[in-house]
């Protein structure tokens, strides 16, 4: 019976969400509905669509339980920041000058924004290429997470949950395109919102409410990690230096994402940007300061998890492993709903990407958009197919954190174009060459740092710290390499910025008792 309710929860989640693809298909016959949905998705959809691709089981598994374990509550920091500064700022920052500009630009795509941006085919091909390359370890770590759950709760094969998930996914992202991940998103982001709050409550309800809770994690110790009393249910933890380093990654990283950034291409209007900042704030304080909330109370269960043996991707299976069927059900389809929406918005964004940045007049002069369409449909099923096999064969292998995949993906991606893209919206100084300093630089380093990372200082081998540090100095980068190379074409970047100055004539709704000239009184 326990299993009956299990899997038939599982069935009517999988319809809902092949159904919605395939009745999307009618917004996706060309490449602007495919990709953008048109650009007239409303703040909701837009807001979930950003909420459920940011998070997924790399933070309700692997961040949440990695992070709550060596910093305590303090862990709660983390999704304080990811509300606030990646979704209440990267709204504020990025959502308008980002809808103006892509439009004026006729880009659907970050590539296609660097290339009319900056006036360089170069950056758009290489940039494709950096996208291509990093979503993929990415993509194998919302695998990992998934596949600890489904064991905990259905005891299947790892690789049965993989192919699974790969096909459905693959299903609705090919039929519908971008709408039915966006309405599948808000689909996602409601049972996420309504599972984590469920979950909580019911750990806290396990461990005796929630200030005992509170109370065992304050009498937890452990001196390998700090000699201070109560460290673990302190303000700022056991080590602030390197929690701020996970709140910078996390939060920061995101305005450098191309699958978080492209959701503002899409949105319907201004006044939509406004109501989908709120609705994306409100959603991230939810889902995310609630995973590492949870993830926080995770050493008073470490009679069950073997972190030597098992890792740290094992704690929030084993909080979770004494609740009812029901919600266990609820916790797989809350960790389903976030993995499958981030697996097809990063597809979508890594098949379009490499279709219209990189094909597409590369290497195929004239591709009429019926190919196009057909070939990103064909991309979409080979990345997934990639990311799945690398998943598998990545499990079997020493590497078995979730937070070092997530990582060095956010890393590199982050690190290469967050700056190039926030100064490409905001200064028209920015130049080519330092765009391709910012992306050669944190290429480079965080490849370093997968193949010699003990070779680097003690606070930078971690790829989360080696990340940050790759951002940073792209925010001092680009404005100092501009200052001393070749500036961009006076007249060019003028039109370029030319959308940002447009005038609109609207009529008066309200004349009653403005002063009128003296001519007019004669």
């Amino acid at each position: 019976m326990d299993m009956a309710i299990k899997f038939g929860m599982l069935v009517i989640f999988f319809g809902i969400m092949i159904g919605t693809g395939f009745y999307c298909r009618k917004h996706s016959t060309d490449i602007d509905g495919f990709v953008l949905g048109g650009r007239s998705v409303g703040p909701w959809l837009t807001a979930f669509a950003y909420g459920t691709s940011y998070f997924s089981a790399v933070v309700f598994v692997g961040y949440a339980g990695q992070f709550g374990w060596k910093y305590g509550i303090a862990a709660t920091w983390a999704g304080i920041g990811n509300a606030l500064i990646g979704s209440l700022m990267a709204w504020a920052v990025l959502g308008r000058r980002t809808r103006v500009m892509t439009q004026h630009l006729d880009s659907a795509t970050m590539p296609q924004f660097f290339e009319a941006r900056f006036n360089s085919r170069a950056l758009k091909l290489a940039s494709s290429v950096i996208i291509f390359i990093f979503l993929i370890p990415y993509t194998a770590s919302l695998y990992n997470g998934l596949s600890r759950l489904f064991g905990m709760a259905f005891e299947i094969d790892y690789a049965v949950c993989v192919i699974v998930m790969s096909i459905l996914t693959g299903i609705y992202v090919i039929a519908g395109g971008y709408m039915a991940t966006a309405i599948n998103d808000f689909i996602q982001g409601m049972i996420m919102l309504v599972g984590i709050v469920a979950v909580i409550a019911a750990v806290l309800k396990g461990q005796g409410g929630l200030m005992a809770a509170m109370d065992g994690l304050a009498s937890v110790s452990d001196p390998a990690v700090s000699e201070t009393p109560g460290v673990f249910n302190s303000f700022l933890g056991p080590d602030p230096v390197n929690l701020l380093g996970v709140v910078l990654l996390t939060s920061l990283g995101t305005w450098g994402l191309p699958q978080m950034v492209q959701k503002f291409y899409a949105i319907k209007s201004e006044k939509a940007i406004n109501k989908g900042m709120i609705i994306s704030t409100v959603f991230a304080m939810v889902v995310a300061g609630g995973c590492y909330f949870l993830g926080g109370f995770g050493r008073l269960f470490s009679d069950r998890v073997d972190i030597a043996a098992d890792g740290y991707d094992a704690i929030i299976p084993a909080m979770l492993s004494d609740l009812s069927p029901f919600l266990i059900a609820v916790v797989v389809i809350l960790v389903l709903s976030a993995s499958m929406s981030t697996l097809s918005s990063l597809v979508l964004a890594s098949s379009s990407t490499l279709t219209l940045d990189f094909i597409k007049g590369s290497i195929v002069k004239d591709l009429e958009e019926k190919k196009q369409l057909l070939i990103m449909r064909v991309l979409i099923a080979v990345f997934i197919a990639i990311s799945a096999v690398i998943a598998i064969v990545q499990y079997n292998s020493n590497v078995t954190f979730i937070a070092q995949l997530m990582g060095v993906s956010w890393g590199a991606l982050a690190g290469a174009f967050l700056a190039p893209f926030l100064y490409g919206l905001y200064w028209k100084k920015a130049t080519t060459v330092s765009v391709w300093c910012s992306f050669l630089f944190s290429t480079v380093v965080m490849l370093a740092n997968i193949a010699a990372r003990q070779a680097f200082p003690p606070l930078l081998q971690s790829p989360i710290n080696a990340g940050v540090f790759c951002m940073l100095a792209g925010l001092v980068m680009v404005p100092v390499v501009s200052l001393f190379t070749r500036p961009p074409q006076k007249e060019y970047i003028e039109r370029v910025f030319s959308c940002y100055d447009k005038k609109v004539v609207v009529s008066v709704t309200d004349a009653i008792g403005e002063p009128i000239h003296k001519e007019e009184e004669q």
